[in-house]
């Protein structure tokens, strides 16, 4: 049941990224816990990418994080404990990275390795950025590539060789989303949301549902990670689309556009630490995308926009 305190800004209603609590006037706390399986099998990106994952939480909510804790579940009697090394040096090093502290953490023996954080963070209350704040007549910017799922399996597969991904993929997965965030907040930023395990659809339907209001998506204009379209048309999948495609469809779910079927499977990829979906009023739209290029965001793109009709999405 969600907690009456009034001091609990941001609960389990809209299924945020994180949790809000405010401590004083002038100053809330951010608490959010994320972990992963290993997207790859090199141990140190997977400590990267699954720390900016986490992180991510806390500058979606318009916060700075703090401090973060490790959580570990590691198999010590199967794999050598050097790997679990390089996994906290990945982990360690984003979150200095990030500006936070990392502070200790915790660790369980298990049969598959599992890695993330639990961050906590600050925001001012009066600046508290949700996914349930978008206006009609605002546009909606994406500031990383999606496709991530498919290329992670497709590398598992043997489909994708493993060299493709650490060249042009994952360095982007393991930046963190500071820069956007910091540069977002300059505007009227009216919502904020991570795309990471729903897809990108999944979580432009809790815009949709956050703001009763439509939702309409530019299939064109979504960038899209290298060799992911590729890898739909080779016939790899992932875990998580056909449920992924279930959840939109349980409300008003429209596709205009004329897609391929891999092109469909695109919009129910799940993403491992990926961009800020930023809501801003249209007339700021230009400005935003320019300053977070200028920023040195190199993506950065009007994926669609928000329009007073009944909840749902539309792709065009």
């Amino acid at each position: 049941m969600p907690s009456s305190d009034p001091n609990l800004l941001v609960g389990i209603e809209t299924a945020d990224d994180a949790a809000v609590y405010k401590l004083t006037n002038g100053l809330a706390m951010i608490n959010t816990v994320d972990f992963i399986t290993p997207p790859v099998d090199d141990p140190y990106w997977f400590g990267q990418i699954s720390a900016a994952n986490s992180i991510s939480d806390i500058y979606s909510m318009g916060g700075k994080p703090l401090t973060a804790l490790n959580l570990v579940m590691f198999p010590s009697k199967l794999l050598d404990m050097g790997i679990l090394h390089d996994i906290l040096q990945g982990g360690h090093d984003k979150v200095v990275e990030a500006g936070a502290c990392l502070v200790g953490g915790h660790s369980v023996d298990d049969e598959e390795p599992k890695y993330g954080l639990c961050v906590n963070g600050i925001v001012d209350p009066k600046r508290v950025i949700t996914n349930a704040g978008s206006k009609p007549n605002d546009a909606l910017v994406l500031t990383k590539p999606l496709g991530s799922g498919v290329l992670f399996n497709a590398v598992r597969s043997g489909k994708l060789p493993f060299k493709n991904l650490e060249q042009d993929i994952l360095p982007v997965l393991a930046s963190l989303n500071n820069i956007a965030i910091t540069t977002a907040l300059k505007f009227d930023l009216h919502a904020c949301t991570d795309i990471t395990g729903f897809g990108i659809l999944g979580h432009l339907l809790e815009i949709s549902l956050g703001c009763d209001a439509r939702v309409v998506v530019d299939f064109n204009a979504l960038p899209f990670y290298p060799y992911a379209l590729e890898m739909y048309n080779k016939g790899e999948t992932t875990g998580s689309n056909k449920g992924n495609r279930q959840m939109v469809n349980t409300h008003s779910f429209d596709i205009q556009a004329s897609l391929s079927k891999a092109e469909e499977e695109l919009l129910f990829d799940p993403q491992t630490s990926g961009g800020l979906l930023l809501s801003v009023p249209d007339s700021q739209c230009v400005d935003l995308i320019n300053a977070l290029k200028t920023a040195g965001i190199t993506v950065a793109e009007k994926i669609g926009y928000v329009v007073a009709e009944p909840v749902g999405i539309t792709v065009i």
